[in-house]
């Protein structure tokens, strides 16, 4: 933590951020929903300190008290945005569950090590208070509340809401936006005071995702194609951003530099990266600056198989960019010092759908010679492919897991359902980039206690580049 008189959490700065402590412990949401085995989603706490007799062990599991939640994201009840106020404290992680639109408050200030149940936020409070369900990204604010972001309404409709909980108490105090306009869908969101502004995402409507994917659900627009803009100060919807039909834009980073007027969002399905930004007028526009080919394919659901972009983020000094392409089955590293040109200078695979011996051939690839080889680590043979991803404060370390969603992992990868998902790290080049898998590290979640479980998205106690913004 910053050493200074009297500090609020997290640093006063992301290049402060980048001087922080490094991680021991992280935690992840480990899901049993549509496994076949009847035990609840669990909060695992995992050792990755390498000095440690339990590194890379799972050393603590905090089990929910329903079943069927869907854990997915988590978030903090304060991070660096409260960081001038000496008052409040990173204590609280928010754990929403995507399915059940339960959201668990979880005490990790008693014991870091070993978190517990603080207070549980039954589904009833958000369609009540809010109309809202589905809930996702949580994100805290300066004021000291904590904003969700939301996927539909309580009947498994699409509706981009947001759901605010006091701080304090995490009491559902009702909605964050003001006015009639909604957008039709929602996912993730990511905000900049400085500009005044919000901007979220959409994925889909709950019913037509919750079980797997229908191609035909695209056609019918039950999936998204836009950055919603958002007034932050008057909490209301002011401008959608068309990213292309059939895009379904997921994860959503500003660059973490308070000041700055830019950032990217990864569209799953089209395969693209796109910078948004403010233009000289004021609004906001976004241009495509990655764009992954999509492969002919043979044995496949479709004859072109997209990357499906499923998570990025941006290093704390906003040098680089990483995505995972969660059915290609690589991650990628990109220099943005020119944020209008991002240059490849680190890629591995660790799986994916296209491996030699597989069920799919390759019939074209505008970008590979062959099929890459299974990936192979400890003697296990990984299912799935590369999916939430966290780096290291100083950028030097890329931890990955391997599931998306438990009813897209079921379609998509039914080994990775049979098996359980992985841990993966990966060392970073942050000189002249470049990607090395850590051989001696695999966090198994096929070995768990219950049976094989899906570990979903990574989380450091004292905040990371993903849960950290900076006003």
């Amino acid at each position: 933590m910053a050493k200074c008189g009297a500090c609020g959490p997290g640093y006063a700065t992301p290049l402060d951020a980048m001087k922080g402590p490094r991680e021991e412990i992280v935690y992840l949401p480990c899901i049993y929903r549509n496994t076949g085995i009847e035990k609840p989603d669990y909060l695992a706490t995992v050792d990755v300190d390498p000095k440690s007799p339990h590194y890379c062990q799972v050393i603590h599991r905090l089990p929910m008290p329903n079943l069927k939640d869907e854990l997915h994201h988590s978030g903090w009840n304060a991070c660096s945005s409260c960081f001038g106020d000496a008052t409040k404290r990173r204590n609280r992680l928010i754990l929403p569950s995507l399915i059940s639109s339960r959201i668990y408050v979880v005490d990790v200030g008693t014991d870091l090590r070993a978190p517990r149940i603080h207070k549980i936020v039954e589904p009833v409070e958000l369609f009540w208070k809010g109309n809202v369900a589905n809930p996702h990204t949580s994100h805290c604010l300066g004021s000291g509340d904590i904003l969700i972001s939301c996927l539909g309404d309580p009947s498994g409709n699409g509706k981009g809401g947001f759901i605010l909980l006091d701080g304090e108490t995490f009491e559902v105090k009702g909605n964050w936006e003001n006015g009639e306009k909604v957008p039709p869908l929602g996912y993730d969101f990511w905000y900049q005071p400085r500009h005044n502004v919000l901007m979220s995402t959409e994925w889909g409507a709950p019913k037509a995702l919750a079980d797997g994917f229908n191609p035909d659900d695209v056609e019918r627009g039950h999936y998204g194609c836009r950055i919603n803009v958002w007034d932050w100060s008057t909490h209301t919807y002011i401008q959608a951003i068309d990213l292309g039909k059939g895009s379904i834009p997921l994860e959503i980073r500003f660059l973490h530099n308070p000041d700055a007027a830019e950032g990217f969002v990864g569209c799953a399905l089209s395969g693209a990266v796109h910078r948004f930004y403010k233009t000289e007028k004021g609004d906001w526009a976004a241009e495509k600056v990655i764009q992954v080919p999509s492969k002919k394919v043979q044995g496949w659901l479709l004859p072109d198989m997209p990357g499906l972009i499923t998570d990025i983020l941006i290093s704390l000094d906003d040098r680089f960019l990483y995505f995972s392409n969660w059915l290609h089955g690589d991650i990628r590293q990109y220099d943005i010092s020119n944020t209008h040109k991002p240059k490849l200078v680190g890629q591995l695979f660790l799986g994916g759908s296209i491996t030699k011996g597989g069920p799919i051939t390759v019939v074209e690839d505008k970008e590979l010679q062959c099929q890459p080889d299974p990936f192979v680590i400890k003697g296990k043979r990984v299912p799935g492919g590369p999916q939430m991803i966290q780096l290291s404060l100083d950028g030097k370390r890329l931890y990955v897991t391997s599931s998306l969603y438990s009813g897209w992992d079921k379609q998509f990868y039914p080994d990775l359902v049979k098996e359980g998902s992985v841990m993966l790290q990966i060392d970073v080049d942050t000189e002249r980039g470049g990607l090395k898998v850590n051989k001696n590290f695999l966090v198994d979640f096929g070995k768990e206690p219950e049976g094989p479980v899906l570990a979903h998205e990574i989380r450091y106690p004292g905040g990371d580049s993903t849960s950290d913004i900076w006003m």
